[in-house]
Parts: C-alpha cells; sequence; structure tokens
C-alpha cells in the first residue's frame, strides 16, 4: 500500500517543535521529503536528528533562519526545490504572539511580529509559489492562521490581526494561482497543548472545560488537518479556512481561571 505522500516534496517553517514539528513528522511517516525550518540552528539541527533517529531512511533537510528575514527564507525554499527538483507543499506554520493589552503594546515588539508573522508568510509563500509554477506542480500551500483571528480576544489585537490577514491572504492566493493548479487554504488552531502551554497546569482541563469537544487540542489534530488539506485529492478546497477548535468558537468562553486572570489584570 503506497504512502500518502511518498516522495512528495514538502517544506514546513517554524518545525523545531509544537505543531510545525508534529506536521513534519506526520509527512514524513507518509513517506514525503521534508525540509524543516527553524530560527534557531541548534534547535533545527535537534528536530531533524530526533525524525533521522524516528525515520532512519527519510530524507530531512534542516533549514536554520528566521523567516522576518525575508532574502534567507526565501533562499532556503529555492534552496530546497532546487535539490529535490520542486517543490509539491509549503506550510507556513511561522507566527509569534503578543499578548498584551492594547493601550501597553510597543512599536517595537509590534514591529517584529508583523515581519514575522506577516512579511515572512507574505514572502516565503511567494518563493514556494514560484518555484511550484516554475516546475508546473499541482502545489499545495496551507496558511496556519488561529481562532484569534475569527475574533476577539483578550489581549491579542495585535496577533489576532496578522491571523485575519492570513485568513484574507488565502482567499487571494486561491484566485490568483488557481489558474496554476495550486490550492491555498488555512488552518485555524484553537486551544492547543503544545511545549509551551503544558507549563500552565489548568490549560488542558480549563480548555477542556469549555470545548463541545470535551478537551483540549493537541498538535497532532492540527497536523492532521494540515495533511488533508495537502493531499492531491484534496485539489477542489481552496481558499478556505479549517477550524480545529474542538467547536469552541461557536460560543467562545473563556476558561474560568483564564477570565478571572485577564479581568484582574484589566
Amino acid at each position: 500500500m503506497s504512502l500518502r505522500f511518498e516522495n512528495k516534496r514538502v517544506f514546513v517553517t517554524a518545525a523545531s517543535v509544537g505543531i510545525g514539528y508534529e506536521i513534519c513528522r506526520q509527512f514524513i511517516d507518509q513517506g514525503a521529503i521534508v525540509g524543516l525550518n527553524a530560527r534557531r540552528e541548534e534547535t533545527t539541527t535537534q528536530a531533524v536528528e530526533t525524525l533521522r533517529t524516528q525515520y532512519p531512511d527519510a530524507t530531512i533537510t534542516g533549514y536554520p533562519c528566521d523567516v522576518a528575514d525575508v532574502e534567507a527564507i526565501q533562499g532556503h525554499v529555492r534552496d530546497f526545490s532546487d535539490q529535490h527538483g520542486g517543490l509539491d507543499v509549503m506550510v507556513a506554520n511561522a507566527g509569534i504572539t503578543v499578548f498584551a493589552p492594547f493601550l501597553k503594546v510597543q512599536p517595537d515588539e509590534f514591529d517584529y511580529l508583523m515581519n514575522v508573522n506577516m512579511r515572512g508568510t507574505y514572502f516565503s509563500v511567494q518563493e514556494a509559489a514560484k518555484q511550484m509554477i516554475a516546475a508546473k506542480t499541482a502545489g499545495r500551500i496551507v496558511l496556519m492562521s488561529s481562532v484569534c483571528g475569527m475574533q476577539s480576544h483578550a489581549h491579542t489585537s495585535s496577533y489576532g490581526m496578522t491571523k485575519a490577514a492570513i485568513r484574507h491572504l488565502a482567499i487571494s492566493l486561491a484566485d490568483e494561482l488557481g489558474p496554476h493548479g495550486i490550492t491555498v487554504n488555512v488552518v485555524s488552531p484553537g486551544a492547543t497543548l503544545n511545549e509551551r502551554t503544558s507549563e500552565d497546569q489548568e490549560y488542558a482541563d480549563g480548555w477542556a472545560s469549555v470545548c463541545p469537544s470535551g478537551r483540549v487540542g493537541n498538535v497532532g489534530d492540527v497536523a492532521y488537518a494540515t495533511l488533508f488539506l495537502a493531499d492531491q485529492r484534496a485539489g477542489q478546497i481552496t481558499g478556505e479556512n479549517i477550524v480545529v477548535d474542538g467547536g469552541w468558537s461557536t460560543t467562545s468562553p473563556l476558561p474560568k481561571y483564564l477570565h478571572d486572570e485577564l479581568k484582574g489584570g484589566k
């Protein structure tokens, strides 16, 4: 039985931990050739080595750089495509969060947020699209947004606006790139248990209490949705947004501990 992504060439940004790492692992598990980007060289190398230990026959290459450095990330996407004769899937997962009240957000942190979430996403995907078009690939581009880009969430005004913009970017690119056989879609995670959020002892139970699914999300949930959109059989899906939040956005209540914390901090 053939693997879903056997010999498909996949590039993933911000992939040394969390959602990005799990996306890489699932693609590799299904036979893909993977380019793994992360901001720091040491974390990139560690992630690649861990995956090679688990999948000794897989082809995995690390590409360390900050996606805010447009020249660097575009160069890495080009190098990966040149090395493997093209690019089939681009997952623009890189993003950072500024969690602060609107009246306290500082220009320097705002600028870096925009450079990573918007500039980095836009131009890394631009290069990926160029490579797909040059190789005449029926490419798949998946952008990572958030439920915070769909509705208000306290103290995430700057972060939320970038994630809303990413959703609109998918609509625009679906139109522009469709004639080239390229689909562009979005995954919007809700509360997700990962290395960072698991440090909060109330996180899992708190979010589980307000999700219709009865549990908090995990990185595997987000990766599954990403691979679905990247599949060649999903070619009639483009410009769409898949929300992976256990139904939370249907009513959007905050866990009591977080509601009380935010109310006390206003």
